[in-house]
Parts: structure tokens; C-alpha cells; sequence
């Protein structure tokens, strides 16, 4: 009978997940060496080749593909086992701005129970201005948010992109001020949208003010107004429409990872967050 260990399996979800023995390493917190030699031991044991690596490309092979949900489930039952032995139960406060919060928000939060079932995870949603503070005041152990243009601290998780979206049909007669759906006034996205207009010289108009991401969603879907989105929140039913009504280019923005937590068990759990958001960034 084929026997597996658990650090050999993790490599290779690891390396699978993030198509780079150099990632999965940094994730692991390990070397790409011991990364290699863990999924070559792995791959003996199975007598398959489950990662197919080139100069250029990593990623998994057909019967690697096939092994993978059988993996992520070998894995997180070893995580359930492991927790089961701790009668007492880890809190874990984490906050995410608005635009990151997309469709992949379940599989985020599946994946980081699945790594550690006894984790008690308390979310908060909100602006990055206020997820900072929350944070700097020890209110949240971590926080995934934008870049603020003067803190340069927290890990790069990604590189987000913005786009004009609007109601597919939806007209801005010639003469008159863009219908904008926007934020809060304080909002780091409607700052940068409306200086964008104006530094583009197009005059517009808030139709409608909306306090987060499902508020502004339906005003733009009602065909109110235009709204600036990142592709990642962007639900199917509305359309990017920048090009089509020469609005200008929206700056994209680095979303990153603030966290004060030193704890082994509570970074990992960090790093299968950053990993799961990784896995699914829009681009």
C-alpha cells in the first residue's frame, strides 16, 4: 500500500496552486531544493508524474490535475486531526477592503478552514482608511487592503486594475455631466476616480452614493450611473464601458497584506490566506 506524508503532499499542492517552486517555497517557508526533493519523493511513492516544469512554465500535469482535490482533502483532514488535539480555540480578526472581497470570498474563507478547522475567523469589511486604523489600533490582527500612497510597509499580494462599468445600453447624452455611482466621500476609489475625471477635464455628477460594493452594484445595474470597479468584484450583467465612452484609463493599485501576528499557526494561516488570494487574482 502507498503511503503519503504530509509535508511531501503539501509541496505539491503548494507548487500546483501557485504554478512556481519559487512561491511555494517562500510560502512554505522553505527552499525551492527541499521543495523539489519533496515532490520527487512524492512522485516515487505514486510512481506518477504529477508537475510538468519547463524554463518557462510549472504547472500540474494531466494526473497531477487529477490528484489535486484528493490532495487538498488529504491535507485538510490532517489539519482536523492536528486541531482536534487543542481543546481551546484560535480567534483570527481580519479585515478586507470592499474591492477585494470578490466572488472567490467563499473559496478564501473554505481554504482557511480547511487548514485549520479549529481557527473561530471574524471578518470585517469595510474602506481601507478604516481597516488601517482598525489595525494600527490592534482592533485587527491582519488586514488585506490598497496601498495607501504613504505606507510603503505590508506584503504585495497583487496588482489590481480598475475599470469604468456600467449597465450594458447605458448612454451619457453629449453635453452633460457623467452619472457617477460612487463612495464615501472619504473613499480611496472615488478620490481616484473623480481626480481622474477631472485631470481628464470631463465633467460628472454623483446620481447616486452608495456605503459599499453591493449598494453600487445594483445603482449601476439599475442603470443609474457608471461606477469605477476593479475586474475582480465586476459581476456578470454589467460591462466595462471606458473604451466605448472614452473615459480615461483608471491607475491600478497594489493590494497588500498588513498583519502583526508572530505566532507559527497564525502566519500559516496567513500565508494559505495569501496563497488562496493569489490563486484567484484577476489580472
Amino acid at each position: 500500500m502507498v503511503t503519503l506524508d504530509v509535508e511531501s503532499v503539501q509541496a505539491f499542492v503548494m507548487v500546483a496552486d501557485l504554478r512556481s517552486f519559487t512561491r511555494a517555497a517562500e510560502t512554505l517557508g522553505t527552499t525551492q531544493a527541499a521543495i523539489s526533493v519533496k515532490l520527487k519523493r512524492l512522485e516515487d511513492r505514486l510512481g506518477l508524474r504529477l508537475i510538468e516544469r519547463t524554463p518557462r512554465l510549472v504547472r500540474p500535469s494531466v494526473r497531477g490535475a487529477a490528484f489535486l482535490c484528493a490532495a487538498r482533502e488529504f491535507i485538510a483532514a490532517h489539519e482536523r486531526a492536528v486541531a482536534g488535539l487543542s481543546a481551546t480555540p484560535r480567534r483570527l480578526a481580519v479585515g478586507f477592503v470592499d474591492h477585494v472581497a470578490g466572488a472567490e470570498f467563499p473559496t478564501l474563507l473554505a481554504r482557511l478552514h480547511a487548514h485549520d478547522p479549529s481557527l473561530v475567523i471574524e471578518v470585517r469589511i469595510d474602506v481601507s482608511r478604516n481597516l488601517i486604523d482598525a489595525f494600527d489600533k490592534g482592533v485587527l490582527d491582519a488586514v488585506i487592503v490598497r496601498r495607501e500612497d504613504d505606507r510603503r510597509d505590508g506584503e504585495v499580494l497583487t496588482q489590481e486594475h480598475f475599470g469604468w462599468f456600467a449597465a450594458p445600453g447605458f448612454t451619457w447624452p453629449e453635453g452633460t455631466p457623467l452619472r457617477l455611482a460612487s463612495f464615501a466621500p472619504t473613499c480611496l476609489e472615488r478620490i481616484m476616480a473623480t481626480r481622474t475625471l477631472d485631470a481628464a477635464g470631463i465633467a460628472w455628477t454623483e446620481t447616486f452614493v452608495g456605503g459599499g460594493i453591493p449598494a453600487i452594484v445594483a445603482a449601476v445595474s439599475a442603470g443609474l450611473a457608471v461606477a469605477p470597479l476593479t475586474y475582480r468584484v465586476a459581476p456578470a450583467g454589467i460591462v466595462e464601458v471606458g473604451r466605448e465612452l472614452g473615459l480615461p484609463l483608471l491607475p491600478s493599485s497594489q493590494i497588500v497584506l498588513h498583519s502583526t501576528l508572530i505566532d507559527a499557526r497564525s502566519r500559516a494561516a496567513l500565508k494559505i490566506l495569501a496563497t488562496a488570494f493569489r490563486e484567484h487574482r484577476v489580472v
